[in-house]
């Protein structure tokens, strides 16, 4: 019960005497045990027991505070533990752990404590837990509001995105493709020769013509851990802090893949010299492919854009010329059921008449246009209901062309 009581008797005391009062009263409790405690959020011991590498076992003595969440994509139940002490078995040997939670404004603090015989026993399996924990396996590793959070479903969401099924200008694809193959292979190589094992490559081009589709066919293709920045700001970090954090994690992960979509948007005036030193700096970066995309090149500092030891390939991805549109659609026409697939002859008529259309306005006009047919498949053909939704997205994207401008105006007159 003395357990018990301290939790309790915690909880009532200011979050800032919380961890103290706990450390001291368990270090008179157990003075022949070695303690270690923290909040590292690497150390998830219960995804850890999960994968059976070690077993933990609940003190019944206690009140154990356990919650229940449902997983609405999965449709199961999870649990996770809140307040609760248990016992660990490991590698044939045993450690006491009371794992607490207590609300921080908006953030909520897990703080463990771990106490074992032996200093030895307590941080062998603290390192075992958290190196466990940090390996990126069939998920992608996200960074947003300045956690790193492992996102296994968008992994799976890009499955389906691979080279096979992406059609680019000339040879870009297979010289991106060659250029990430050729890195990955090539570490004695490079350090043979002195030559920092590292890439940065800049995605450029309108939106809708196939960076980020290029970006999960990598991702496919190489497989290598791959860690995603959504954005370097947060609440309660500044974002130097936050962009350490990002290639910090980078650096443990490696050799892996840094994807910075739209590097424009996530780079400001303040962040920029800091965000510079992290990727060419002290640090070497070894075995990290910086992958960088930009709709709008003309937004990035020069010293981005333009210095090859920061992005040494720049690959540029432009509006599908008639041969691009050709092979576009015969593939998606390929794809269609027999009852709703084009001819020869109005295949190549819908690539003359979608010339300035994006892959992202191709694919629209194709799911648009089938929907459309099986609504009214027995009054028209998908010839005549893609000659009219190409006319409704020519004038979406027209729209769109000129609110972009104004856009850029405006941002012109404000600098």
């Amino acid at each position: 019960m003395k357990i018990q009581q301290l939790i309790t008797a915690a909880l009532s005391l200011p979050n800032n005497a919380i961890a103290y009062h706990i450390s001291q009263e368990l270090a008179a409790i157990y003075p022949k045990k070695v303690l270690l405690e923290g909040n590292d959020s690497t150390f998830n011991l219960e995804k850890y027991a999960e994968a059976d590498l070690c077993h933990i076992q609940y003190n019944s003595s206690n009140h154990n505070q356990i919650l229940t969440g449902w997983d609405g994509m999965e449709n199961h139940l999870y649990k996770y533990t809140e307040n609760a002490e248990f016992e660990v078995q490991w590698q044939g040997q045993k450690l006491d752990i009371l794992l607490m939670s207590w609300q921080e404004g908006y953030c909520k603090t897990r703080y463990y404590w771990i106490l074992a015989d032996s200093k030895e026993l307590v941080e062998n399996f603290f390192i075992a837990v958290c190196d466990w924990n940090s390996e990126i396996r069939d998920e992608v590793l996200v960074f947003e509001d300045g956690y790193w959070a492992k996102n296994p479903d968008l992994f799976q969401s890009i499955k389906n995105a691979t080279f096979d099924n992406l059609i680019l200008h000339g040879n870009l694809k297979q010289d991106i493709k060659d250029d990430l193959t050729k890195f990955f292979a090539s570490q004695e190589i490079y350090a043979a020769y002195g030559v920092p094992w590292k890439r940065g490559i800049l995605f450029i081009g309108s939106p809708g013509n196939g960076k980020t589709h290029t970006v999960k066919a990598l991702i496919n293709q190489m497989q290598q851990p791959c860690l995603y920045v959504k954005s370097f700001q947060s609440e309660y970090d500044t974002d130097s802090e936050n962009i350490r954090k990002v290639f910090k994690q980078a650096r443990q992960s490696a050799p892996c893949i840094l994807v910075l979509e739209d590097l424009d948007s996530l780079l400001t005036d303040e962040n920029r010299s800091f965000f510079l030193n992290e990727l060419d700096g002290f640090a070497a970066n070894e075995g990290i492919v910086t992958i960088a995309s930009t709709n709008h090149p003309e937004r990035l500092d020069p010293a981005i854009r333009d210095r090859p030891s920061r992005f040494d390939r720049k690959y540029h991805f432009e509006l599908p010329d008639n041969s691009v549109r050709q092979a576009y659609i015969t593939l998606w026409n390929e794809q269609l059921k027999t009852a709703m697939r084009m001819s020869p002859e109005t295949v190549s008529q819908i690539v003359v008449i979608t010339d300035g259309f994006s892959f992202a306005y191709l694919k629209e006009l194709f799911l648009s246009s089938m929907i459309r047919w099986m609504g009214a498949m027995a009054t028209t053909t998908i010839e005549a209901i893609m000659v009219s939704q190409i006319a409704v997205l020519r004038e979406q994207m027209n729209s769109t062309t000129a609110i972009s401008e104004d856009t850029r105006e405006v941002e012109t007159a404000k600098k």
